[in-house]
């Protein structure tokens, strides 16, 4: 059977021997219809209910006010609480799990719902826009890549362009230094940066490149509309601000959280979000998640936490200045009116903080069972330091309870500290307010309704066939009913949620959820149900008075959980930290030749977490005056580098911000081989060896190993790139590029330690199926 198609088959016009004898005709182009609006989503992260001005929060956010001033607030909109799952859901339509974000995209445990990949049938709302004749564009946070997936070799096929977006320039993964970003990405190419200039700051550089990408489009076509998702990876620890927006905040959180959510709440209150009656609750009790009183605290101790969150409150007004610098470039445009501007959080305030907070982020961030007693999850910093690009900090968790106000717990918890989250959408063309109307809308919305909604607004269909393929349906439903009439009914009635073990279903009102203790079983015994409509901030357990409740809506979060790809549930096997055998590659020995560009975080990891390794510099012919960084792995956050200065061969330990130097002897000129020997002891440490051309030089350690999520950026060859690894070495020569000839740097992993924790889960699930 031939495929051979005919060249003039489907063709209009006609098609004689010459052109005198043919009448031409051109295919029709997809354009929007006439007046389609722009349409922005501003998507922050981790910031709760209360922290924008519209939502009670004393920070000055005069962009966000006038922007909800015409528009519409959204005070009962639900989201995930967690980020990875919340943007999936965001972008498609459809419940998380049922893409395959179950968890945030740094997991690979091999069942359905932790695919970490939008499939084919999927469409994004880039895609279903862009197939509309938008110009597509995503700028910052993405964290639907897998990190397996993030690197250069990678087929790149969940990455953004291969998901709707013409443009893309931020970072892939869930979180970064706003003043050094560990690895930057335009479109689809990794960008290789040695030097960010003095006074970089990551929140200005994704709002020009928005700005720029707006800019070019109308240059070249002044009526298509666009689709911008800027989606801010503040206010993600760890928590950085620009000196003079951190200057504006000082002495305002002196008095402490409590203070702060009674003002809040009462802006709340009279503000219309809640129904008269409600109230506020408690702080929070439950052990692992309960904050003391302020006035509990030293004096020492309120200084520190109020620099915390000064620094927190100087992001969030920073956020609010550059959405007012894009704001000011669509006015001058003239199509500030016509453009749909949304502004959400992905989940709610955190507590990974923990009850202190931390000036030591990734030290705090690492969850391993077994933590020597030793382990430090505060390093100290001057106070002076604390926001600033040498610390990598993170608030107390009383914070995050006063960010989420009024509501109880926190991020990654499925009661409504985790899941409400401030929302506010503006679009004066198409949704003009009346006069009567005060913009406030308290009917229960999801974040699957959003694409939907979106579509609606901008008069598109999602097909059911795309492709040549069906389609998944939504779970989520348009709410413009909502935006235009106050009174409109909510279009969720009800929805089940799910994250690590914590559950919920909501239905009409009602709400059952859970507090789950990790590795605890799963019964009916951790339900609580709460009547939102008489008790929004959660506060009456009334399980007991209405056990058919609790039945039927148990039997109905069982029932979607199924439908929904949600099992398996996390248990105590430790599966969350398997990764797919195919991932054993990244583990193998890896020769990187002087000039390779940095290598990715990830794939740098695997060559030494949780086990011992070597690192072999080759050398050709070393001078008596050559120096500069032969190798460096990790930030300020922590990190190793092994450098020449001064003659001197000299290595550096950055352990999660306390830093050791080892000066390991002259390198004598002609030197071939520089070879440092890491060995995993006992207690999650290395002990270092120094070696030039076979003979022991210097030693270091024993010190803590670096694991969890640091080192944070990736290996470099040759210099240290960005974030340094030692402040002090980066204030004498920057990125210290070595001025020998390196020939190469090759990493050599050993076995892993007994501790390692994807070890210990493949012996647990060989201890099962033996048991079995």
């Amino acid at each position: 059977m031939s495929t051979r198609r005919d060249p003039y088959e489907g063709f209009t016009g006609s098609v004689g021997r010459t052109f005198r004898e043919s009448t031409p005709a051109w295919p029709s182009r997809t354009r929007p219809r006439e007046g389609a609006p722009n349409i922005v989503v501003v998507l922050i992260d981790d910031m709760g209910y209360s922290d924008i001005g519209p939502f009670g929060s004393e920070i000055p956010t005069p962009t966000l006010d006038r922007l909800a001033a015409t528009g519409v607030k959204l005070a009962n909109y639900h989201t995930m609480p967690l980020c990875s799952p919340a943007r999936a859901a965001l972008l498609t339509g459809l419940n998380p799990h049922r893409v395959g974000y179950s968890f945030v995209a740094n997991a690979d445990p091999g069942f359905p719902g932790y695919g970490m990949e939008v499939a084919g049938d999927i469409p994004t709302l880039a895609e279903l826009l862009h197939d509309a004749g938008y110009a597509t564009y995503a700028v910052g946070k993405w964290h639907l890549t897998r990190d397996s997936a993030s690197n250069a070799a990678n087929d790149r096929s969940n990455w953004p362009l291969q998901k709707g977006f013409d443009q893309y320039y931020g970072v892939l993964e869930g979180l970064t230094s706003l003043f050094h970003p560990h690895q930057l990405v335009r479109d689809n190419s990794p960008l290789d940066i040695d030097e960010f200039p003095d006074g970089y700051y990551y929140t200005d550089d994704i709002t020009d490149q928005a700005i720029a990408m707006v800019k070019s489009l109308r240059a070249h076509d002044d009526t298509k509309p666009f689709f911008l998702y800027l989606a801010h990876n503040a206010v993600h620890g760890p928590l950085q601000a620009r000196p003079e927006d951190l200057a504006r905040h000082k002495g305002r959180y002196d008095g402490g959280w409590d203070e702060l959510r009674a003002a809040r709440f009462a802006r709340q209150l009279a503000a219309g979000h809640f129904p008269e009656g409600t109230r506020l609750p408690d702080r929070n009790s439950e052990a692992g998640y309960d904050v003391g009183p302020w006035d509990g605290l030293t004096e020492v101790q309120q200084k520190l936490y109020a620099r915390y969150m000064e620094v927190y409150a100087a992001m969030v007004d920073n956020v609010d200045q550059n959405l007012g610098r894009l704001t000011d470039t669509l006015a001058a445009l003239g199509e500030l009116d016509n453009t749909v501007i949304l502004f959400t959080s992905d989940n709610g305030g955190t507590g990974e903080g923990g009850p202190e907070g931390t000036r030591s982020y990734f030290s705090r961030f690492v969850h391993h069972p077994d933590l020597p007693a030793d382990w430090n999850p505060d390093v100290e910093r001057e106070i002076e330091l604390i926001g600033g690009p040498q610390s990598l900090v993170h608030y107390p968790r009383g914070w995050g309870m006063a960010s989420n106000t009024p509501f109880r717990f926190y991020k990654g918890q499925t009661y409504a500290g985790g899941v409400r989250v401030p929302f506010v959408l503006s679009w004066p063309a198409g949704l003009p307010r009346a006069e009567n109307d005060t913009g406030v809308r308290t009917q229960y919305q999801y974040v699957t309704d959003l694409l939907p909604t979106l579509l609606e607004l901008a008069g598109i269909e999602r097909p059911e066939i795309r492709a040549g393929q069906p389609v998944q349906e939504l779970d989520g439903t348009s709410f413009a009913s909502v935006l235009r009439e106050p009174h409109a009914d909510s279009t969720h009635t009800e929805q089940y949620c799910e994250m690590t073990g914590n559950r919920s279903y909501y239905r009409n009102g009602w709400k059952l959820v859970t507090l789950h203790r990790p590795g605890t079983p799963y019964d009916d015994g951790e339900w609580a149900l709460y009547d939102l409509h008489a008790d929004p901030t959660e506060i009456d357990d009334l399980a007991a008075e209405f056990p058919a409740v609790v039945k039927e809506l148990a039997e109905a979060w069982e029932n979607a959980a199924w439908r929904d790809g949600v099992f398996p549930l996390a248990d105590g096997s430790g599966a969350l930290a398997l990764r797919e055998p195919e991932d054993a590659r990244l583990r193998r020995p890896v020769t990187l030749l002087a000039g390779t560009p940095e290598l990715e975080r990830y794939r740098s990891s695997r060559l030494i977490s949780f086990r011992s390794f070597d690192i072999v510099a080759e050398l050709d012919d070393h001078r008596a005056d050559d120096q500069g960084v032969l190798v460096s792995h990790g930030d300020q956050g922590g990190g190793y580098s092994l450098y020449v200065e001064d003659g001197r061969l000299r290595f550096a330990y950055n352990e999660y911000g306390e830093l050791y130097e080892t000066d390991a002897r002259p390198l004598a000129p002609g030197a071939r081989t520089v070879t440092v020997e890491a060995l995993a002891v006992a207690d999650l440490k290395w002990e270092f060896r120094l070696l030039v051309d076979g003979e022991e030089t210097g030693r270091l350690g024993p010190v803590h190993q670096l694991i969890g999520m640091a080192p944070f950026q990736g290996i470099s060859v040759g210099l240290d790139r960005k974030s340094p690894v030692s402040w002090p070495l980066f204030e004498r020569h920057r990125s210290f590029r070595y001025t020998g000839a390196l020939r190469s740097v090759t990493y050599v992993p050993g076995e892993p330690a007994p501790y390692d924790p994807e070890t210990v889960a493949r012996a647990l699930q060989a201890a099962a199926a033996a048991f079995e």
